[in-house]
Formats: structure tokens, sequence, C-alpha cells
């Protein structure tokens, strides 16, 4: 096992330094900040009545760049897919031990006035996801099958974590904390502090906090990546594109984006398989399916859980109590019209 397998194993984080090398800075800064100010003008004309001028950009407590791939209009501006298509997916590639994908390309920015701090949370919702010891033991007997990340380009404190909670539920004593206070350091945590250039790869199941919305000048690129033929089916499968930006692209990302998109549509055909199984009562195809799925022979249940809840999403869509309901799929998509 890698060290930085390992270290995510146990910490559920990594701190990698330099992604962004100091030399090429100020050419990464300025090439968001051209993503930036497309976004902006985006959220001008969508404004509420009642918004002020800049819309979401002045409203919001944490502005962010969602899909930030389809505001790329030329090759200039491609180099901010390139970059994650560089040492993020290498390292990734590492810890997960198989292929891998981004997910999402997003970017989150100070806000126009000082909103303090959010609350601590998992970013898991159990009721279109899997309950989150299931994903914890998945985890830990499989391995991670997605990681989430945070680069910065300017010095960024933002993150707290609390070490090793992605490998259970909240103790006692933190479950006090949070309801006397969910906006307080909690017991054992510990600040991430990145320099410009820096990035935190992270296993979102660990408890963490966004410690201070201030006006101080953030630009951290925020994306994650998912595993494809890893032991474990992953909780966090969706690939949200805004488009295809391989013309834009240069001859190796061009190759990669290209085989993201491949990995992608075959599992979509196992998931086919699996649902026409169902549907037929052919247990032993549909036996089949999950395996190829969810290879790992330990917590398959939590498979044919994410499996119940991609079907709810195919046949309903949404969900009366979870507004966005799958949000973390988009294979609905590719399998609703087959």
């Amino acid at each position: 096992m890698n060290d930085e397998r390992a270290s995510l194993l146990r910490d559920g984080y990594v701190i990698v330094r330099g992604v962004v090398p100091p030399d090429e800075l100020e050419d990464t800064r300025r090439v968001f900040e051209i993503l930036v100010d497309r976004q902006r003008r985006v959220w001008e004309r969508e404004r509420g009545p009642k918004d002020p001028p800049g819309g979401a950009w002045e409203t919001s407590a944490q502005p962010r760049l969602v899909s930030f791939d389809g505001l790329v209009e030329s090759g200039e501006e491609a180099a901010a897919v390139e970059l994650l298509l560089g040492r993020p997916l290498e390292v990734s590639r590492r810890i997960m031990s198989a292929a891998v994908a981004p997910t999402q390309f997003m970017m989150m920015c100070n806000p126009t006035s000082d909103h303090g701090p959010a609350a601590w949370h998992r970013d898991i919702h159990p009721i279109d996801q899997a309950p989150i010891v299931g994903l914890q033991q998945d985890l830990l007997a499989n391995g991670p099958g997605y990681l989430q990340w945070n680069l910065a380009l300017h010095d960024d404190d933002v993150l707290w974590v609390v070490p090793g909670s992605h490998m259970r539920p909240n103790t006692d004593d933190e479950s006090q904390h949070l309801a006397e206070d969910a906006r307080r350091p909690l017991p054992g945590a510990l600040q991430v502090e990145l320099g410009a250039g820096d990035g935190v790869v992270y296993s979102n199941l660990i408890l963490h906090w966004g410690s201070d919305y201030s006006t101080k000048r953030r630009r951290t690129v925020h994306f994650g990546f998912r595993s494809f033929g890893g032991d474990l089916f992953p909780y966090v499968l969706g690939l949200h594109r805004r488009g295809d930006v391989t013309a834009h692209l240069g001859e190796a990302a061009s190759a990669a984006w290209r085989e993201h998109r491949r990995l992608y549509v075959v599992e979509c055909d196992t998931l086919e398989a699996v649902f026409r199984a169902a549907i037929a009562g052919d247990a032993e195809a549909f036996r089949q399916g999950v395996v190829r799925l969810h290879p790992g022979p330990r917590h398959r249940e939590v498979c044919l859980i994410l499996l119940s809840k991609l079907a709810r999403k195919l046949c309903f869509d949404g969900h009366p109590e979870r507004p966005g309901y799958g949000g973390d799929f988009t294979q609905e998509r590719e399998l609703a019209p087959r």
C-alpha cells in the first residue's frame, strides 16, 4: 500500500503540496479569473427582481462556479480543466488504485460581505445514497471509491477536519458539542492550512467545517474523482459535464476526457443489464452484474442500496423530502432513453 493511500485510510485526508508550482500560479489565477468573470455575468442575467445587481455573487455566503467546464470557450481557459487532469488525477488514481475520472469541476470564491462560519457536516445524505456506517464499512473494507479535493490558488485555511472521523459515526462528545453550537471547533479538530498552489484530498465521509466565509480573497478549486473498476461501487458516481471541451484541450487531456466517457458508458451498460435482470427476475444475471459493479465481496449490500436509489431516480426523479434527489447521479440521463 502506498503512503498516500495509507494516510487517506488512516486520517481521512492528505495534503498535497505544490500542485500548482509557484512559477505557474499567476497564469493559473488569470485563467480561472476569466471563468469567474463569465460566471458573474451569468449571475447578473439570472438575478431575481429583488436581488442586487450581481445576483448570487453578492448574496451567496460562498459564490461557487459549478461545472466550470461549461464556461470554457478557448484553449486558454481549457488549462483550468487540464489542471485537474494532471497531478490531481494521478494522486487520486494512486490512492484509489483504480482508473478514475473527475465527477465535477467547481470553484469556491469569497463572498462580498462577511458571513462567518458554516456548520460542521459530512457530505452524506442517506436518503439518496446509503447509511453512513455502511459507506464507512465499505470504505474500510474496499478502499475509497470517491475522493474530494480543495486546491487553493491563494493561501486558504478555511477548512477544518476531524482526523479519523471518516471511519466512524459521531462520538457522544461530538454530538453534544454540535447540539450546543455547530459553528465552533470540535474536540480534536485540525485546521487545514494550504499555501497557494497546495491541495487537500479527502474522504467526504469525514467531519469537516467551513470555518469562516469572509471577504478575504478565496479562489479554491473544488472537485472530486470517482473510481472505475475498483473493489467497490462509488456512492458519488455521476460525471457532471456541461458540454464537450475536447476541441479546446491538448492531445493528452482530450484522450483522457474521451476515456472517461468510455468508462462511463461501459458502466451504464452494466447498470442497464442489472436493472433488466431484476425486471426479468433473472437472479443469476442480477448477481453477476452486481459483482461486476462491486467486485469486493464485503459490504456488497451498499451497492444494492445505491442501485435502489438510482432506480428511484429513474422512475420518479424527485423526492418530497429531498430537493435535488439523486444529485450525485447522472446515469439516469444515459439510461432513461434506453
